[in-house]
């Protein structure tokens, strides 16, 4: 079984996901992703350490922290996860540093009960207004035992590097040129660029691409648009890769924006903690 199911408002997305034996392949999100495990317990592997999140663990990923994700049982798991942009992050929470988890999951009643709170209105279809208010009450759970606030930013090679593929994202990838204007042979640039960012050259162009199809699904309701202008060969092939990232393929999720068909069941949550949204 796998559901996947996506809403945006008040400027966020949430997520709400089911599944038993479908598996994230390693990637990253350009926003904060804060989640809630609902059911079963969740595994992935982030910054070189396998991480598990229980019922009611809440799981914090910064920008750009690649990771996959799988469920441990074979019963599978549920579970809800909001989108922050960074610039909307930094300003519920009033801060302009550089914002990274001390731990990748926490259990935090109020924090859980938050995102919860949040996905429920978005779902549910409540005024925006209201799910502005509720999201500013989850910031107010963010304190320094939660975050820790950094100076630094990416090295000068990585955001050099990320910006010559993030401009040629609807060609393949062209290591040969992009090592050259570094002085190094290709092989020299993937185990820099990895060593700097936790990820190869073809994982994080690959995981560009996939995100800039997902903004113009969102903003054009046309998928082909998106492969044509994204570099995929066509959409068999922007499929795979979209749904090793978010689950669903590019197809199902242009329908899913198009119609606005977020659906919510009531039926089958009598009882659980979880917000009573699609296959939760």
């Amino acid at each position: 079984m796998e559901r996947f199911i996506y809403k945006k408002a008040c400027g966020i997305t949430a997520l709400s996901a089911s599944f038993t034996d479908f598996k994230y392949k390693k990637h990253y999100h350009e926003e904060y992703a804060l989640g809630v495990t609902l059911r079963g317990i969740q595994k992935y592997s982030l910054d070189g350490s396998q991480q598990a999140s229980y019922q009611s663990g809440v799981m914090l990923f910064h920008p750009e922290q690649s990771h996959d994700g799988w469920s441990q049982e074979r019963t599978g798991i549920d579970y809800v996860m909001i989108y922050i942009h960074p610039q909307l992050f930094h300003e519920l929470i009033q801060k302009r540093d550089i914002i990274r988890f001390h731990t990748p999951i926490v259990y935090h009643a109020g924090l859980r009960q938050s995102i919860l709170n949040v996905t429920r209105a978005i779902f549910t279809g409540k005024p925006e207004a209201l799910c502005s208010e509720l999201l500013l009450r989850l910031a107010g759970h963010f304190n320094e035992d939660i975050l820790r606030f950094e100076g630094k930013r990416d090295s000068g090679f990585a955001k050099k590097a990320k910006a010559l593929m993030q401009e040629h994202l609807d060609h393949v990838l062209r290591l040969d040129e992009i090592s050259l204007a570094f002085g190094m042979s290709k092989y020299q640039f993937i185990r820099s660029f990895k060593a700097n960012t936790g990820m190869s050259p073809y994982q994080y162009y690959l995981n560009c691409k996939v995100e800039r199809a997902k903004h113009l699904i969102e903003d054009s309701r046309d998928v082909y648009l998106a492969v044509s202008q994204c570099g995929f060969t066509d959409l068999a092939h922007l499929n795979r890769h979209f749904k090793n990232v978010y689950g669903t393929t590019a197809y199902d999720y242009m329908s899913i924006w198009s119609d606005n068909l977020f659906l919510v069941r009531m039926d089958n949550m009598q009882g659980k903690e979880a917000v009573s949204i699609g296959g939760r």
